[in-house]
């Protein structure tokens, strides 16, 4: 392991200790969405995951809340399908109470090599044209991996031709020896 990655992940291990205090957003009153981690480290292909807590700070109970996962690519050149990351973005909340929250698990799949962040978003089914509350970015470092045998495909791809190489050896040498029927 390199040194850099080394202390790549060594900082996400730092940044996931502490939770909340310095990474929530939040506009004005209302609902809070804090993060459990800064950064995280990971290699293409892995599932990784992180929390997020929504608070209400508001002096009554909040209905109709939906939080929303999002991803998005820092460099304009890798295409990134926020589906192919989590087929669950999306959670309906129940009522939460004044002073109350609620921790949500988001589990993730990274498909593309690069930085990503992904955030959550927070809004109101009931109030009209308000913006979302959102957290901080959680910034993504996906490594690429380059493996002569992605994803198990190598002994297929060798063992499907090398067994009909020898299926038509072996109907070859058969043939020869069978006797001639001209006669």
């Amino acid at each position: 392991m390199s040194r850099s990655r080394i202390l790549t992940v060594l900082a996400a291990l730092l940044a996931g200790l502490v939770f909340a205090s310095v990474k929530v957003a939040t506009a004005a009153p209302g609902e809070a969405v804090s993060v459990n981690r800064a950064l995280i480290s990971t290699d293409l292909g892995h599932k990784f995951t992180f929390r997020s807590r929504i608070t209400n700070n508001g002096q009554a109970a909040a209905r109709g809340l939906i939080a929303h996962l999002n991803i998005v690519g820092l460099d304009p050149s890798v295409y990134i399908d926020p589906e192919d990351w989590s087929s669950h973005r999306t959670i309906y909340l129940d009522t939460l109470p004044a002073g109350g929250s609620k921790t949500i698990t988001w589990r993730l799949q990274a498909v593309s090599a690069g930085k990503v962040d992904v955030y959550v978003a927070v809004f109101s089914r009931r109030a009209i044209a308000t913006a979302p509350n959102t957290s901080p970015a959680i910034r993504v470092a996906v490594a690429d991996r380059k493996t002569l045998n992605s994803g198990g495909i190598l002994p297929l791809a060798l063992g499907v031709p090398a067994f009909l190489a020898l299926l038509a050896f072996s109907v070859r040498v058969k043939r020869r020896r069978q006797p001639s029927s001209e006669g």
